[in-house]
């Protein structure tokens, strides 16, 4: 069964529904990318985590 629990990027709460219910915020996916060796982004996704 596919999980649907959502997180928001503002306060972090998580929730089932496509908008945060305390700030309004559009929620994002909580689970983690697939991992792939041939990650074409991955060198981008990276550097932009630690800017």
């Amino acid at each position: 069964m596919k999980t649907l629990i959502k997180v928001c990027p503002k306060c972090r709460g998580y929730t089932l529904r496509g908008i945060c219910p305390k700030c309004d915020v559009k929620t994002m996916s909580a689970a983690p990318p697939k991992f792939s060796p041939e990650d074409k982004y991955g060198d981008i996704r990276r550097e932009e985590k630690f800017l």
